[in-house]
């Protein structure tokens, strides 16, 4: 924890939502245009798109047994709010699992599950998954051993193990985040050029 600023040393809101966790590992600079110049930051049909199709699929999921997480029973919640000054990260998850152990003994774990408008998981993904868990494990006082990703156009899930490897690469990206936004530098843009193409912020960005 050393690498972050616990931010509830002055009492302020978190800074960073899960989502922009996300984003800074795609690109950092979409990070940088979103907390320092929000006014340029334009809203795309695609961040609209995946915020109704996570809506509509809450609706199915909660028809649905939680076999397809490999449970027999359990209980669950749907747009479960987040935050935390240590960990200086905010969010609503899409749904949280708590597992009932063997004859319906308490919960020894908490599970998060976010839905994607995708159909692979990218890195940062996974990465966000691990700031659902760390939100979570603070929030509930329970592990999280892992997570799921829901794929909404393949009705598929993924299961992502929370380990060590995740916990201190979530650490660092945090850190990073951080001095970015104490120092308003903007940083590098993503190594992964072919990102640029198509994205909404290209005009913004005079190097690339």
């Amino acid at each position: 924890m050393d690498a972050v600023k616990d931010w509830k040393e002055d009492g302020a809101e978190p800074p960073f939502r899960v989502t922009d966790l996300k984003q800074w590992v795609y690109c950092p600079r979409i990070l940088y245009y979103h907390v320092c110049l929000p006014e340029v930051r334009p809203v795309t049909f695609k961040m609209e798109a995946g915020t109704e199709a996570g809506k509509g699929e809450e609706g199915r999921e909660a028809r649905r047994s939680l076999r397809a997480y490999g449970f027999e029973r359990g209980v669950r919640a749907f747009g479960v709010a987040l935050s935390s000054g240590r960990w200086g990260l905010r969010a609503t998850l899409d749904m949280v699992i708590w597992p009932e152990g063997a004859e319906g003994a308490h919960p020894t774990e908490v599970i998060p599950v976010d839905y994607k408008l995708s159909k692979m998981a990218g890195e940062h993904f996974k990465l966000q998954l691990a700031a659902y868990a760390v939100l979570l494990e603070e929030a509930y006082d329970l592990p999280v051993k892992r997570g799921f990703l829901y794929y909404i156009p393949l009705r598929k899930v993924e299961q992502v193990p929370i380990n060590l490897r995740l916990r201190e690469r979530l650490q660092r990206e945090l850190g990073a985040m951080q001095e970015m936004l104490t120092t308003e530098r903007m940083p590098e843009p993503t190594p992964a050029r072919a990102r640029c193409v198509a994205c909404e912020f290209r005009r913004f960005c005079n190097d690339v």
